[in-house]
């Protein structure tokens, strides 16, 4: 019995506990140096005050003139769509008002980590390189500083790539109903990950076809999960039309900046601008003959190096005639989702780096994982990852003291 155990222990994978550690320690360092509390609440606790709403029976809030608020007919509104409030509405019942928002965001990312972890272990990659991989897909990325704290933008953002990763990792294992289901709640916390669910569907239907699957089979295995799906939308759609008449208005329009201040949240206009500042914009300038860190805005291909990976192995397929249908249509997809963001105004606003884009590392994750021929990231990869990832470590530090 004891020698069984013994042989157990053995085989067991400890690689994620190293994972585990490692981002702990990543934590301890940034909040050492920040002074922001790791478990704490924050000021800009929006989706707690929902919850706390809904437990009055109201969609609506007090008015917090610090907190971005949809006006409507003399009401405040939470402007951001209302999954994260899911999540928080039992923990109200714990922590009141003081939801651990900091602590979520963490749990959010490490939960991502752990995944794509397991996930290229499954694809065959080696213990070493699928550890270095899911951890700097994470973390070498503008998702790093949205960690350090919970507030209402970076909860919602850091929620949807968990569960789109989540989404990501229970189809490829086969698992379409909860896979659409978490998919269907990632758009609830950022709308324009709704693009993921074209590769994610139709890479399943590829898949099953190429394992010889009937369509009929493919429809009897996704049913339930676009259902459940659909369900979700529907809910989305009342809560929206309960609050502002309006299905598909979440509240970003009611917002004042956009309501009767004269600004635009999405337009034609703004993609040269984001263009300038989110492809072409030095992460440093020089002021008065001294170099200073661009701390808000700058490289997307800097701040999250995957995205810029991902199109070295487009490039590299197309070249080496290895490029699939799945492939072509993750990229044609990241190209569209980017598109959409560089039509927003502000394409973060107050942020390190570029902080939308973390919304498009999961299509490097996918596209990575249908790359079949390769069992694992090349070592200069990982390097180039791994030294834009020590760049965003002290970045996140600097923004906040």
């Amino acid at each position: 019995m004891m020698e069984r155990l013994r042989l157990r222990l053995r085989r067991m994978d400890y690689t994620p506990l190293l994972l585990i550690a490692a981002m702990a320690l990543m934590w301890a360092l940034l909040h050492a140096a920040t002074g922001i509390r790791p478990f704490g609440y924050t000021g800009y606790n929006t989706y707690t005050l929902q919850a706390l709403a809904w437990r009055q029976g109201q969609t609506f809030i007090e008015n917090r003139p610090h907190l971005e608020l949809a006006v409507f007919n003399g009401q405040y509104y939470i402007s951001f769509p209302p999954v994260p409030s899911v999540v928080l509405y039992p923990l109200t019942f714990l922590f009141g008002a003081k939801t651990p928002d900091n602590l979520l965001v963490k749990l959010y990312a490490l939960g991502a980590c752990l995944l794509m972890y397991a996930a290229f272990r499954r694809a065959a990659y080696k213990k070493w390189n699928a550890a270095c991989a899911a951890f700097l897909f994470t973390f070498a990325s503008s998702l790093l500083p949205l960690t350090l704290e919970g507030a209402v933008w970076y909860h919602a953002q850091v929620l949807a790539f968990f569960l789109t990763v989540s989404a990501i990792c229970l189809m490829t294992l086969d698992k379409p109903t909860p896979a659409l289901f978490l998919y269907a709640l990632a758009v609830g916390c950022r709308p324009f990950n709704v693009l993921h669910g074209l590769p994610l569907m139709l890479i399943y239907v590829s898949l099953c076809r190429r394992a010889g699957e009937s369509y009929g089979y493919i429809a009897k295995r996704m049913w339930k999960g676009i259902v459940l799906g659909l369900m979700v939308a529907a809910a989305y759609a009342a809560y929206n039309f309960v609050r502002f008449g309006n299905p598909l208005e979440f509240g970003h329009n009611y917002l004042p900046e956009f309501s009767f201040q004269g600004g635009k949240q999405f337009a034609l206009s703004h993609v040269v601008k984001n263009v300038k500042e989110f492809f072409f914009r030095a992460p440093f300038y020089v002021q008065d003959g001294a170099i200073h860190l661009q701390k808000f805005g700058f490289s997307l291909f800097i701040a999250c190096p995957v995205l810029t990976l991902l199109i070295v192995w487009f490039v590299q397929d197309l070249w080496q005639k290895r490029m699939t249908g799945e492939k072509a249509l993750i990229f044609v997809c990241f190209l569209a989702h980017l598109f959409l963001l560089l039509l927003h105004r502000t394409f973060g606003g107050f942020q390190f780096g570029a902080r939308y884009c973390a919304d498009l590392i999961p299509y490097a994750f996918f596209y990575q994982l249908m790359r079949a021929e390769r069992k694992e990231m090349p070592v200069w990869q990982l390097c180039v990852l791994g030294v834009l990832f020590l760049f965003t470590l002290c970045g996140s530090m600097l923004i906040y003291l």
